[in-house]
């Protein structure tokens, strides 16, 4: 009798021996950062040569469930879809408990759990059945080193999302530094010209640009554009836009040129994908004339002694085909005392609580009755006036004002 309590007792030490070298394995693998396929396979290799496991399948939660190990089964669980109620089991369930499952070649099924969370599914046959006294044993080993294998792999993906979202924050860093080089240091406050412009980013990185620039002793740019789409595709488009357009002004200061040509280099960049909605007008102090194009964009407004004016010769929105099918100058001669307000469609397009926009008709009503205030003043009286519309609402969209006084 006392041969045989020996016998036993030498085979347990010997197996918590192998235990214990497998999760001392296991260990060293995760802290030598080996990749999640390599501890999936000492996951296999252990399990298979320390217990006496005919059938395995290991189910792993990433998004959606995924069968990361399997062998010995009739079927093959590699393409098989886990329904995300699976999560509720927290408890070791024999398969017995569930009539009519897929997983009925299985004996029973582990969960293994972090936090509350189910993570990972064992599924697990020919094991040692209740009674045999190394049946617990074996399911504690299981889960164990299921759990020490499963954790390990989710803190790996949460150290990945963590290195991903610290890039992406640099990535987004970047292009807010890029987009606040699109517009001008320094914009014309003198008795003759001023300019203001106010800007509302939406999100961190927006599409809009606004942007004033001298092309001689007489005459100036101004212009306001948005492009389709958010985020650091559309502020690296709109960079490559600004520098295009500063290129071409030196270059000639036909406007009908200009825009052809961002035409073309708007479709060539973003292949059709994007388009961007562009004003320009070039005003002549000593000529008192301005010439201006609209490319698909919100209407300015013109506002003086004849009364508001909108501002829409002009084209299609830039970047959606090559060559344009139409372009139009806007010729305004005589014109010495005039304020010229610009926006994007942030503006009119932002809604109140009944889902009703802004619109146009609000903005030109104000205009008519104060487009001679201050230009600041006109800025501010528009977004307090804007913020009180949309109530509760937040904003869709990026806003852009730029408004240019002559007198």
């Amino acid at each position: 009798m006392k041969v045989g309590t020996d016998i036993d007792f030498k085979k347990q030490v010997e197996r918590k021996e192998l235990e214990l070298a497998a999760l001392l394995e296991i260990t060293q693998a995760i802290n030598s950062n080996l990749p999640e396929e390599s501890l999936y396979k000492i996951f296999n290799f252990t399990l298979r040569s320390n217990l006496n496991i005919k059938k395995l399948g290991l189910f792993v939660y990433d998004k959606v469930w995924s069968c990361k190990v399997s062998f010995g089964t009739v079927k093959n669980y590699q393409k098989t879809k886990l329904d995300d109620r699976v999560k509720l089991i927290k408890n070791i369930h024999r398969m017995e408990e569930f009539p009519e499952c897929e997983f009925d070649e299985f004996d029973m099924v582990i969960p293994v759990a972090h936090k509350s969370d189910t993570l990972a599914l064992v599924f697990v046959g020919g094991i040692d059945q209740p009674g045999n006294h190394d049946y617990e044993d074996n399911l504690r080993f299981i889960q164990a080193l299921s759990n020490i294998i499963v954790v390990a792999i989710e803190n790996k993906k949460l150290v990945r999302q963590q290195l991903e979202q610290e890039a992406f924050r640099k990535e987004l860093e970047i292009a807010s530094d890029v987009q606040q080089f699109l517009f001008p240091d320094k914009l014309p406050n003198t008795p003759r010209l001023k300019v203001e412009a106010s800007y509302l980013p939406h999100d961190r990185v927006g599409g809009d640009y606004y942007d004033y620039i001298p092309i001689n002793q007489n005459q100036f740019l101004i212009c306001v554009a948005d492009v389709s789409g958010k985020g650091i595709p559309a502020a690296l488009l709109m960079s490559n836009f600004q520098a295009s357009l500063h290129t071409l002004l030196r270059q000639t200061p036909n406007l009908t040129e200009i825009v052809e040509a961002l035409n073309f280099q708007v479709l060539d960049s973003a292949k059709g994908e994007k388009f961007i909605t562009f004003f320009g007008a070039i005003y002549d102090l000593k000529l008192k004339t301005m010439v201006y194009v609209n490319a698909g964009h919100n209407p300015p407004v013109l506002c003086d002694s004849n009364g508001i004016r909108l501002l829409e010769e002009g084209s299609t929105v830039l970047g959606a085909m090559h060559p344009l099918p139409f372009i139009n100058e806007g010729f305004i001669t005589d014109i010495d005392d005039f304020t010229l307000f610009a926006y994007t469609d942030g503006l009119t397009e932002t809604a109140n609580e009944k889902d009703e926009e802004f619109g146009l008709e609000s903005l030109i009503d104000y205009l008519k009755v104060n487009y001679k205030k201050d230009l600041k003043a006109i800025h501010h009286d528009i977004i307090v006036n804007l913020d009180g519309f949309k109530g509760m609402n937040g904003y869709r969209d990026d806003i852009t004002l730029l408004s240019c006084r002559v007198q």
